[in-house]
């Protein structure tokens, strides 16, 4: 923040000299000048009168030469008997004051109304925080610069919560429900929040945001979790797994708490049995297998090559983005249909039956590379079970 300050000095001595400078020069002159051109225009005004009563036979030649050397003694007297000293310290407070108040009043209603609080903060996120208090007290300034900001109030928010202060992020994420609206993520992080501020005590509102995040988003995983913890804590054991199996259908297949998630339904599982309760039978994903067929738009028959590479995938909406089943074919042989199945995975934990939703995606590559190429089609999302043929057209540039 210094060299802001340094520049903005620099920039204001630079505005000053050019300000001052020729007014310190000219003001001297300035009110001897304009007494002077008065004083002649004096003269030249009774030289008129003078001419007009001659003319009009009030005054004889020897008047009026008379009347016309007075003048000019007048004209004389009064010039030589200017004090310019005096004149020239008359002007010069008013302007310098003047120049020196408007820079001053300037820097004050920019520190009232400027955002210098919000340069320094900019500057500071460039940086990486030392700590995690260092975090927090850059957000709450974030926040308290920005009262309007939704994106800083959640991470503010999420900041309590790994300081273990869901009280203070309870109130954060209320606010930023209040600006983003009721988003299935922020209502499951808020009554996380609330439920952790009150001792883990499930309470109506709690219930309220859950069941109305799930009801926006059933696989919202922070109200799945929730709701499988407020059951197994309640002995609600066949709920717990439900909410739990859910919620790791939901998780990609690399989560690192997807272990931990599977202890605890187990666990659930066998408490259920000892309470001589039916767990629900654990899911088994059928395999998957989906039918594709593929096509070239007209338009682009005559900028492809009958050798070029097609490759034709499946990837998931909500996942990791590598391709969860793919073949490959040519242009030569468009039209085709291909089956698309887990036979097909290209990593054997990424299976098309692990995910529920996918996106079709037919690539043309004259390198031969799936990532990239020069033409491609793709699909809306599908339910990766879906056993209707599915069409797709390769029709746009790929970028």
């Amino acid at each position: 923040m210094i060299d802001f300050w340094l520049a903005v000095s620099l920039l204001l001595l630079v505005a000053l000299s050019f300000l001052l400078i020729p007014l310190m020069r000219g003001r001297r002159a300035q009110p001897e000048e304009d007494r002077t051109a008065l004083n002649v225009a004096l003269y030249q005004e009774r030289l008129a009168e003078l001419q007009q009563q001659q003319a009009e036979g009030v005054l004889s030649v020897a008047q009026m030469d008379s009347g016309r050397a007075e003048a000019a003694r007048e004209l004389l007297a009064d010039t030589e008997g200017a004090a310019p000293e005096r004149t020239a310290r008359l002007g010069k407070p008013l302007p310098v004051l003047a120049a020196l108040s408007v820079p001053l009043i300037g820097l004050a209603l920019y520190l009232h109304f400027g955002a210098a609080d919000k340069v320094e903060l900019t500057r500071e996120f460039a940086q990486p925080p030392a700590s995690l208090a260092q975090m927090t007290d850059r957000l709450e300034r974030a926040v308290k610069a920005q009262p309007d900001s939704a994106e800083s109030l959640y991470f503010l928010a999420r900041t309590y919560m790994a300081q273990d202060r869901p009280a203070d992020a309870a109130a954060m994420f209320e606010r930023a429900v209040g600006l983003a609206g009721r988003q299935p993520e922020l209502l499951g992080q808020w009554a996380q929040a609330l439920y952790f501020a009150g001792n883990k005590a499930w309470t109506p509102r709690i219930q309220t945001l859950a069941d109305e995040a799930l009801t926006l988003d059933p696989k919202e995983v922070t109200s799945l979790g929730l709701k499988g913890i407020n059951a197994f804590e309640s002995q609600h054991f066949r709920d717990a797994v439900d909410y739990w199996t859910r919620l790791l259908a939901a998780l990609p297949p690399d989560d690192p708490s997807r272990a931990a998630l599977e202890g605890g339904i187990a666990r659930a599982r066998e408490s259920a049995v000892q309470r001589g309760e039916a767990p629900p039978a654990p899911a088994t994903a059928a395999a998957a297998r989906l039918s594709v067929r593929v096509s070239l738009a007209e338009a682009l028959k005559d900028k492809v090559q009958p050798g070029d590479t097609v490759f034709v995938f499946a990837r998931a909406v909500s996942g990791p983005p590598a391709p969860l089943a793919v073949k490959r074919v040519t242009v030569a042989d468009l039209p085709v249909e291909v089956q698309l199945t887990d036979a097909d995975a290209m990593v054997p934990q990424l299976k098309l039956s692990n995910f529920p939703e996918v996106q079709l995606v037919a690539r043309v590559s004259r390198a031969g590379q799936p990532t990239s190429g020069e033409w491609v089609g793709r699909s809306q999302p599908l339910p990766s079970n879906v056993t209707a043929r599915q069409a797709l057209t390769i029709d746009s540039p790929d970028q």
